[in-house]
C-alpha cells in the first residue's frame, strides 16, 4: 500500500543553527528570539542543532561536542521550551542523512554550483570538499523529512529555500506526492544585525575583531566596550538612515528590537544628545536582555536535564522523520521488497 502524506493539524515549523562558534547578538535577535516568538498553540516547532552541516569544514571532535551542548543550552536559555518545541541534534536522527542521498540523486550539479555560499566559500580554491558542494541538499532533507510547512530564515537563505522547493516539486511531479513543499518564513529586516565595526557586513562569529560582535555570553564590561567602539559617523545625530548612516542605524536596530520602541521614538529620545549617551544606554539595554539568558545557561549547561531534553527530542523528531523517509524510499523503490514475485 502506498504511503501518503499525513495531514498535521498545526502549522509545522523547522529550523536549525550550526554549532560552529560562539553565538552572538545577531544570532539571538535574528534566530533564537524568533524561534521563541513562534512557539504558540497554532505552531508545531522543531528546532535542530545541525552538527552534520558543521563538518563541511574540519572540526575538532571534542570541541564540536562541547559546542553542540553549548548551543542546545542556549536554545533553552533563550526561551525555547522543550514542552512546546522539539529540540534535538541532527546526527542523532539518521533519516536526515538517508533522505539527503535520495535528494542528491534528484539534484543537478548545475543548480548546486550556482549556490552563492558555495561559490563564495570555494572561490580561489582549486578544489573544495564535496560536502560543501552538497550541503544545500542536506539542508533540503532537514526540512523535507519533517513535512515542514514553514522555515524561518533570513533573506540570505532565500536561495536554499527555493532549491528545497524545486527538489520537492521535481520529485512530487515524477514520483507522485512525496513531500510537503515548504515556504520560507523570512525574518523581519530589523532582525538583521550587522557588524559593529563594519555595518556593510553581517555580524559574524568568525570575524577577527572581537569588538565587531557581542557574544550572547559576553559580560557587561565587554558589551559596553564593544558598543562604545562601534562605528558611527561625524554627524553626531541619532537618526535612522541605513543608506547614509549605516553604523548608527544598525545600533538603532538593536535598540528597537530589544525595547520594541519605534525608530521615531528613539530619535525623539536622543534629540539634541550625542552618540555617547545613546551608546551608553544601548549597552545597558543589551546587558539587561542577555543577563537572564546567561543565568539560565549556567544553570542548565552541565546538567542531566539538558541531556534528557536532547534524548527526548531525538525520539520525538525520529517519530516524525522515519515515516517520511519510508515514504520517500517507497517512491524510489528502496528497501526490502514486501513480497517475492
Amino acid at each position: 500500500m502506498s504511503v501518503s502524506i499525513e495531514k498535521h493539524e498545526k502549522n509545522r515549523i523547522f529550523s536549525g543553527i550550526q554549532p560552529s562558534g560562539e553565538l552572538h547578538l545577531g544570532n539571538y535577535l535574528g534566530a533564537l528570539k524568533q524561534f521563541v516568538d513562534l512557539q504558540s498553540e497554532e505552531n508545531e516547532c522543531i528546532y535542530c542543532i545541525v552538527d552534520e552541516h558543521a563538518i563541511t569544514v574540519p572540526q575538532d571532535p571534542k570541541l564540536l561536542q562541547k559546542r553542540i551542548l553549548d548551543l542546545s543550552a542556549l536554545y533553552i536559555s533563550a526561551g525555547v521550551d522543550p514542552k512546546k518545541s522539539i529540540i534535538f541534534v541532527q546526527s542523532t536522527v539518521p533519516a536526515h542523512a538517508e533522505l539527503s542521498w535520495i535528494l542528491t540523486c534528484s539534484s543537478y550539479t548545475g543548480e548546486l554550483s550556482r549556490m552563492t555560499q558555495f561559490k563564495s566559500k570555494s572561490q580561489g580554491k582549486e578544489s573544495a570538499p564535496a560536502g560543501l558542494f552538497c550541503y544545500p541538499v542536506l539542508m533540503a532533507a532537514d526540512i523535507l523529512v519533517y513535512d515542514a510547512d514553514e522555515v524561518p530564515v533570513g533573506t540570505d537563505q532565500t536561495q536554499h529555500i527555493e532549491l528545497t522547493r524545486d527538489i520537492a516539486t521535481r520529485i512530487n511531479n515524477t514520483r507522485g506526492e512525496t513531500f510537503v513543499v515548504p515556504k520560507g518564513r523570512y525574518l523581519k529586516e530589523g532582525a538583521r544585525i550587522m557588524a559593529l565595526d563594519d555595518p556593510s557586513k553581517k555580524m559574524s562569529k568568525s570575524a577577527e575583531n572581537i569588538h565587531s560582535r557581542i557574544g550572547i555570553m559576553d559580560d557587561e564590561k565587554k558589551i559596553r566596550k564593544s558598543i562604545m567602539r562601534a562605528t558611527t559617523d561625524s554627524e553626531a545625530v541619532v537618526r535612522f538612515d541605513p543608506e547614509t548612516k549605516p553604523g548608527v542605524s544598525n545600533l538603532m536596530n538593536i535598540y528597537s528590537v530589544l525595547t520594541k520602541e519605534s525608530m521615531a521614538d528613539i530619535e525623539t529620545t536622543y534629540r539634541g544628545k550625542g552618540y555617547g549617551d545613546f551608546k551608553k544606554d544601548l549597552a545597558g539595554i543589551v546587558s539587561e536582555a542577555l543577563s537572564p539568558i546567561q543565568s539560565r545557561f549556567n544553570e542548565i549547561r552541565h546538567s542531566e536535564e539538558l541531556l534528557t531534553i536532547l534524548k527526548d527530542g531525538t525520539e520525538k523528531a525520529s517519530a516524525i522523520a522515519v515515516p517520511v523517509l519510508r515514504r520517500a524510499q517507497e517512491r524510489f523503490g528502496l528497501g526490502l521488497p514486501k513480497r517475492v514475485d
